[in-house]
């Protein structure tokens, strides 16, 4: 999507990712893609901003590493100096990729491992399950079920949200790991809307949890890539005869509106530092470059490739005759139950009848059940899986990257600077913390923000060991953040890179004349008009200083990165030009240390604090989320919430700008059945289409 915003400054130039999606090749329900948070993109007054997402890219190799046994997880709210050098050749060491492959083997897995609780520990737990609060009390020998479908934020939910949360669904298969109470876990599998980083998150947890002994089953109505990752983790998987399963395959796809502007008389002015910095692409072209197509081909094999290896490892078969059954375009659930992809086909009460007889029931009876939400809030004290010495800290950082709040932002939109930098010194002035883990799940956005914000981290890893955790995607300004910590831990197909800049203005010169409008400026000032003026183009001096401060920040950024990860600005330079990396390519590129998910961040940054792996601490979730009144009234059913929802994230657009605004939503429509971050005016249009 394009938008039109005008702003300020010029200095507020945008770090941003490819424009591309990645999405299943089958029908939208199943297989679309999800789509980044919008970014802006901001340069002066009339310039532009995209929502561009990144392919959704994530993790496909499995580190079983949540280590229960080494720490626990409980929510706190947090009441509330190093040179900052830029020079070009820091006098460091380069990073090659052999060297990056030896670090990660120096770094802890933080491999789950069970343990059985001992007759004092079990009595201890039973003996606190007793003065348990009321809405803590599951009955002996209970399922938990859980429906993994659409959207998986990376932060912590109020009990008022209605989506799901990757912290509390891992959580949930954590405590259910140790909870006498419960006696396995039946999972409902359907489209998800997230990216490969919270699947792969996911599916660990699920191979982590079967080491308790406790059954889990999976039901899967509608299946594709993504939800077949998860599915063949369970020890069954089951589908009623009518299911849909599209195990087709992966494309990637790149939409341009070059050819649109062309015929209504717009002319995008563009300045991309970086040869792989395709954002500006989206807007000046009518077709693929190849510099684009080389990236987009590069993290499509790496995801397709890991999915074939990982579900041929997963069901005992050989790649090639994974490959072959995508290519056979299977679609009969029978086929799939013959070759063995999944384990029988059943309807949902069959199931739960099966389960029941499993667990020794009798047929008039209910199945026990606890559901997720239910099970979010027994506490992990009331299971004995908290209370431990040591502390270390996790800031979660997720969405697009702004400086300040707006009037009509929500506790939910997006990294504000100034909100994470409080938390950020808290904790640096807090002796209770060890170490921070840094969970970053953002495409990056307003690049001063982003400076600020590297700054204050850098400044938090001078008092403490700062480790940083990607999930999804961190990208441009989300690696900008990560790159201040000491170590940086993503996962196998998490986006990240994208080291560049890009900004521009649109001239509506041609447009304004077609259809009568007229704009006359009065100024002072050479350049007073530089992105004000948007009924013309650059004149050569306007487009030479727009070009050059387009450089200067393209240079800060990627002389700070090779600053931070000890690489000399040529390597830096080699490996930066705007190109997003996967997880696994950014490791043998020196982009980030090691491959895994949060637990593995943890025991590093237990390593880096001398905590010995094998002492228990104390995981501590900065912030409890607060309800908003949206929320609350959305939880009870309103199906007018969510068009208010989306006025108001289309309200925080116009408020963050000043001047004049020439909207442009909409433009472009990608298969978004499932996207987080959709373009606010074709949520306004679809939810108040939906409430009739």
């Amino acid at each position: 999507m394009a938008k039109l915003l005008s702003t300020p400054r010029l200095t507020s130039i945008h770090f941003r990712t490819v424009t591309s999606t990645l999405s299943n090749h089958s029908s939208p329900p199943i297989h679309s893609s999800p789509t980044l948070p919008p970014f802006p993109l901001h340069s002066n007054t009339s310039s532009f901003a995209l929502y561009a997402p990144p392919p959704p890219v994530n993790n496909l190799r499995i580190h079983r590493s949540f280590p229960v046994s080494a720490f626990d997880t409980k929510n706190d709210d947090v009441s509330s100096s190093s040179k900052d050098e830029t020079k070009d050749e820091p006098n460091v060491a380069e990073i090659n990729g052999d060297d990056s492959a030896t670090k990660e083997d120096q770094y802890p897995s933080g491999e789950f491992e069970f343990e059985e609780y001992g007759a004092w520990k079990s009595l201890i737990v039973k003996f606190k399950m007793l003065f348990a609060f009321p809405w803590e009390r599951v009955r002996k020998g209970s399922v938990l079920t859980m429906k993994l479908r659409g959207q998986i934020s990376d932060q912590l939910q109020s009990r008022f949200s209605s989506g799901l949360s990757l912290p509390q669904i891992c959580e949930n298969l954590m405590k259910a790991a140790y909870d006498p109470r419960i006696s396995g876990v039946y999972l409902h599998i359907e489209p998800l809307g997230c990216g490969w980083g919270k699947v792969e998150e996911i599916r660990r947890h699920i191979l982590d949890f079967r080491k308790s002994g406790k059954f889990i089953v999976g039901y899967a109505p509608a299946c594709g890539e993504k939800e077949y990752y998860i599915g063949c983790a369970c020890q069954e998987l089951y589908a009623p005869p009518s299911a849909y399963f599209a195990l087709y395959g992966l494309t990637v796809q790149a939409s341009f509106l070059g050819g649109v502007f062309e015929k209504v008389g717009i002319e995008p002015q563009v300045q991309r530092i970086g040869k792989y910095k395709s954002a500006g692409d989206q807007l000046m072209r009518k077709s693929i470059s190849d510099e684009n197509r080389e990236m987009l081909t590069a993290l499509l094999d790496n995801i397709y490739g890991n999915w074939l290896e990982k579900v041929a490892l997963t069901k005992g078969k050989k790649k090639e005759d994974i490959e072959q059954f995508v290519n056979d375009g299977v679609y009969q659930v029978e086929r799939l139950k013959e070759e063995s992809w999944i384990t029988d086909i059943k309807y949902d009460d069959e199931v739960m009848s099966m389960l029941k007889e499993r667990l020794g029931i009798p047929e008039d009876k209910k199945l026990p059940e606890v559901d997720y939400r239910k099970y979010s809030k027994v506490r992990r004290w009331t299971l004995g899986l908290a209370g431990y010495k040591d502390q270390i800290a996790v800031i979660r950082a997720s969405g697009g990257i702004s400086r300040t709040r707006s009037p009509f932002s929500s506790p939910s939109s997006g990294i504000i600077a100034e909100k994470l930098i409080e938390k950020i010194r808290s904790v640096r002035e807090s002796k209770r913390y060890k170490a921070v883990v840094l969970r970053i799940d953002s495409p990056g956005g307003d690049a001063l923000a982003s400076d600020l914000m590297w700054r204050e981290i850098r400044l938090l890893a001078e008092s403490k060991p700062v480790i940083a955790s990607m999930a999804d995607v961190a990208a441009s300004g989300g690696y900008y953040m990560a790159m201040a910590a000491q170590a940086i831990v993503a996962e196998n197909l998490t986006l990240t890179g994208s080291i560049g800049v890009v900004t521009g203005k649109f001239n509506l010169g041609n447009l304004y004349e077609k259809i009568g409008f007229n704009k006359e400026t009065i100024s002072r000032g050479k350049y007073a008009e530089l992105t004000a003026a948007e009924q013309r183009p650059f004149r050569p001096e306007e487009a030479e200083l727009f070009a050059k401060s387009a450089q200067h920040a393209y240079t800060q950024f990627r002389n700070k990165a090779a600053l931070s990860r000890s690489m000399t600005v040529h390597k830096m330079e080699e490996v930066a030009q705007g190109r997003v990396w996967s997880g696994k390519d950014a490791l043998s590129r020196g982009l980030v240390d090691a491959v895994g998910g949060l637990s593995r961040a943890v025991a590093i940054a237990k390593q880096k604090a001398n905590i010995p792996q094998e002492r228990q601490v104390s995981v501590v979730e900065l912030s409890r989320p607060s309800a908003s009144l949206p929320e609350v009234l959305s939880g009870i059913g309103s199906s007018l919430i969510g068009a208010d929802r989306t006025l108001k994230e289309l309200l925080n657009d116009v408020a963050s700008s000043d001047g004049i605004q020439a909207r442009m939503d909409g433009v472009m429509f990608e298969k978004l059945g499932g996207a987080a971050y959709t373009n606010p005016l074709f949520m306004l249009i679809k939810d108040c289409l939906s409430s009739f």
